[in-house]
This record gives structure tokens, sequence and C-alpha cells, in this order.
């Protein structure tokens, strides 16, 4: 990340929040977080302040367009320009198959899916007016989740959405391609997160792993920078799986 600035959607907790930490080191010039919690967004931000880079919050209910567009651009104002975005927002219902109701439907699809797709929009929009660095204009990153490829009991909403988050960083990649934006995504395995440790299946995900474990969210970080730092200037329309072998693709 090294003199990029960094957008971090969903940054206000978990990997997100990890992000925006780490970019710190990682040499960022500035870091962004939007989050519907603003409080969480803002403390997600402090160590980069600390640091003295530049920095921007906005708390935002990225299910509608107007919200998603208005916290990027409140962000980008604060930052000067924006790098690359990082899209990490999610929410992971849990239900049987037969249980799962419209409004569960629609709640995962308008967070998991719809807001993705409103961020890229707002960055994409932005980047392809930006002073190139090299041939790249910005770089986009997606969370899915190697659920989009391997079914589990009590998902079948979450993974619907992560597997939709696949086939659109796909479209985008194909579109954008040609304005110097590349994008990616990012599917982990099981990762050991507060929320994780505190649900108690940290050890059922271990014991589903070959490698014995589940991935810290450090681990999967380092592929993020990978995909969405300086380093990466030819990658675009891929899904980097890292799963500790718990999937082969």
């Amino acid at each position: 990340m090294k003199n990029l600035s960094l957008l971090v959607v969903g940054g206000g907790s978990g990997l997100g929040a990890l992000l925006a930490n780490m970019a710190v080191g990682e040499g960022a010039r500035a870091v962004g977080v939007v989050d519907v919690d603003g409080a969480a967004a803002e403390a997600a931000t402090a160590p980069a302040r600390a640091a003295g880079l530049d920095t921007g919050h906005a708390a935002a209910d990225i299910r509608t367009a107007e919200a998603s567009h208005k916290a990027f651009d409140e962000v980008r104002r604060a930052l000067g320009s924006i790098d690359t975005l990082v899209n990490c927002a999610a929410v992971y219902p849990r239900k049987p198959l037969l249980e799962i109701t419209d409004d569960e439907w629609d709640a995962s699809n308008a967070i998991n899916v719809k807001g993705t797709y409103h961020m890229m929009v707002a960055a994409v929009r932005h980047m392809k007016n930006s002073d190139p660095i090299g041939d790249v204009r910005g770089r986009i990153v997606n969370i899915s989740s190697v659920d989009a490829f391997k079914a589990h009991p009590q998902n079948a909403h979450y993974a619907a959405t992560k597997a939709a988050v696949v086939s659109l960083t796909k479209s985008f990649a194909h579109e954008v391609a040609g304005d110097g934006i590349l994008v990616n995504s990012v599917a982990p395995a099981g990762m050991a997160t507060e929320k994780a440790r505190a649900s108690g299946f940290l050890g059922e995900l271990a014991a589903a792993n070959p490698l014995g474990r589940a991935a810290e969210p450090r681990e999967m970080a380092e592929w993020v920078f990978m995909a969405g730092g300086p380093r990466n200037t030819y990658m675009t329309g891929e899904n980097i799986i890292v799963s500790g072998g718990y999937i082969y693709a």
C-alpha cells in the first residue's frame, strides 16, 4: 500500500478494522473507513491518525446508492483521492434452508451484494478520472468467501450472496480494464475474528481445516494488500482463495 490511499467499507470491526490499522505499516499515505457504525469507523482510523496520515470516516447504510455515494465522497474529500477500495461490509445470517424468509433474503442481498455494487460504482466513477500511476488508475478488492464454492448447512442465503460478489468482481473487472482499474476478490475460509471466538465455533473451523486451525485475520489481510497494493499491476478479475487447503480450486 506504499504511498496509496485506502478506503475500507465495513472497516469498523473484524478484518476491515485490521486492514485500516495495518495500512499504516504498509506505507499507506491516507486511510478512510465507512461503516454503519460511525463511532467504530472513526475509531478504526485512529492508528493512522496517530501516525500522522490523512484520515476520513463516514457512517452509512450502504443498501442505498445515495447513502453509499455520499459516504464515498465524504471520505474522498478528506483523503484527497482514493487509490484502493476494499469492500468488507457483510452480514452472516444462519438459518435452515427451508426457513429463510423473503425479508432475510432481501437483507442479505441488500448489504452483501447491492451495497458492494454501490461502493464499486462510486469508486469507478472517481478512479476513471484519477491520474494513473504507471498503467493503473485504481484497485478494488472485494471480500468474498469459500462459501461461494462449498455448501454448508444453514447459510444458503449468505453463500449465494458471496457467489454473486465473485461474479460482480469479474463483471466490473471486464468493463473497467480499459480505464486502468484492477478489480479482484479474496475468498477467506474461517477466520479467528473476535466474533468467531465469541460464537464458540472456532474449534469447529479448526477441525475442518487441513492445517488444523482457522486463519488469523492478518493472514487474509496480506492477500488483500497484495491485490490492492502497488505490486499488483496486471491481475484483474481473479478470485483468490485463501483457505489453508479447506478447498482446492
